[in-house]
């Protein structure tokens, strides 16, 4: 095990590594004076020429991608201050390091992804389980049709709908807000309670189908055949032999599914109007401010890379082929 995940690490330095060099070439071919964007309006010639000269761009552009990663590895200095290491620049519009923006806004955008990933898997996998359980049953229709029915909504067409009835009709339910965990658990649950509601019911749709078909089609294996045939119960043979084998194309799918996740919480936000990740990134490539759209582009990159190796252990663990390969 121990192997296989430094090859997963040793992969992910890589491609860091060439997200980090693709992203800044592509962001300095723009024909866009970068210190005039940093300047604003109304400002002089000799103030931009200051300015190109605090952030380094009169260097040739090759000299400018080293000094920006070895930034991130052991930081920099601008007119304003040291930048610690990890430093992903500084920000045109508000003069705040990237890194300490990034930051700031990454416990709600973590929040709402580990929370709805957590909400659809509970309910995705158990709805699927019972379906397959009660095969052919009403319950598996009943689950079966609300989980077609479900998968056709869409984040920013369901929270509006949910605002309307829990929040400004009725009144049972606050307007969603993020409190810290760590200041208070209860708010912070009930704060999102209704995002992640929203998220889980757009994403449990298909992995109640998923996990419905996959532990249909295991219970037809030759190894549950057996384990049958020797008179095992059968919920002993549902879930010590038929459930472990659904997991793996599930696990599968799951790490593909972990960007348009992030991406579901990034919509999540402007749905419910929550300061996260999501917002950052598009106010600042509104305003133009290319150190920190670059900067969560990165930081984007860097977290599904995470989450995919996290998914990649536990298919490893899952199973034990895949870390002999």
């Amino acid at each position: 095990m121990l192997q296989f995940l430094i090859r997963r690490l040793t992969g992910a330095v890589v491609i860091m590594f060439l997200i980090g060099a693709f992203t800044f070439f592509l962001f300095y071919t723009i024909p866009q004076d970068f210190a005039e964007l940093a300047c604003g309006k109304n400002c002089t010639p000799e103030n931009i020429a200051v300015i190109r000269e605090n952030l380094g761009l009169d260097k040739p552009i090759t000299a400018q991608f080293w000094e920006f990663m070895g930034g991130i590895l052991t930081g920099r200095d601008f007119a304003t201050g040291h930048c610690a290491a990890p430093c992903l620049g500084q920000s045109f519009d508000t003069r705040e390091f990237v890194w300490d923006s990034i930051i700031d806004r990454f416990p709600l955008t973590l929040s709402l992804t580990v929370g709805g990933l957590v909400i659809f898997l509970i309910l995705g996998l158990g709805s699927g389980l019972l379906a397959a359980w009660k095969r052919g049953t009403v319950i598996d229709k009943a689950v079966s049709g609300a989980s077609m029915v479900l998968s056709s909504f869409q984040i920013y067409f369901l929270g509006p709908i949910v605002l309307g009835i829990f929040v400004y009709s009725t009144g049972w339910m606050e307007n969603p807000k993020y409190y810290p965990i760590t200041e208070d658990p209860a708010a912070w649950v009930v704060g999102l309670l209704i995002p992640w509601a929203v998220m889980a019911t757009i994403f449990t749709a298909q992995y109640t189908r998923m996990a419905r078909s996959t532990m249909i089609e295991q219970l037809q294996e030759e190894h549950v055949r057996t384990a049958r045939a020797k008179g095992m119960k059968k919920s002993y043979v549902f879930f010590r032999y038929a459930w472990r084998g659904s997991l793996t194309p599930i696990v599968t799918i799951l790490g593909m599914d972990l960007s348009g996740l992030l991406a579901g919480a990034v919509v999540t936000e402007f749905t419910f109007d929550l300061p996260g990740i999501g917002r950052l990134a598009v106010d600042s490539s509104l305003t133009k401010d290319l150190p920190l759209t670059m900067g969560v582009m990165l930081f984007g990159a860097f977290f599904i890379l995470i989450l995919n190796i996290i998914v990649d252990l536990a298919y490893a663990y899952i199973d034990p082929r895949v870390r002999l390969a």
